[in-house]
């Protein structure tokens, strides 16, 4: 991991805290969200510290791919078959309260719209 300030995030990937694992490979990790916001709620992670999308840059196109493609997967696997909410928030203003990249799996209920 690069020189970024440590999250729970970057602690939870270290196993330094612990999470209810659902998914991992090389380059991410979906744990349970500790807080959820719907019947399942998991979040997704980069294992590269990447402290929010607007901070990706062009050489971690295929990384972001992957994290979509895990999220597909892990919601697949979680049952969500009548659909699910991905949600990926920006600063403060776009309520991110982690600096590390995260996409929260929201499914189990119907999503209602606007979102907040």
């Amino acid at each position: 991991m690069s020189e970024l300030a440590e999250t729970i995030f970057s602690k939870i990937i270290k196993r330094q805290i612990p999470a209810d694992i659902v998914y991992e490979d090389d380059l991410a990790l979906a744990f349970r969200d500790v807080s959820p916001q719907a019947p399942v709620h998991v979040l997704v992670i980069p294992k590269k510290p990447i402290p929010m999308i607007s901070q990706a840059e062009a050489d971690d196109q295929a990384l972001l791919g992957h994290l979509l493609l895990v999220a597909k997967q892990v919601a697949k696997d979680l049952g969500l078959a009548n659909g699910f909410r991905l949600a990926i928030n920006n600063g403060v203003d776009g309520g991110q309260t982690v600096d590390h990249l995260h996409i929260h799996i929201l499914g189990g209920r119907a999503m209602t719209w606007p979102p907040g």
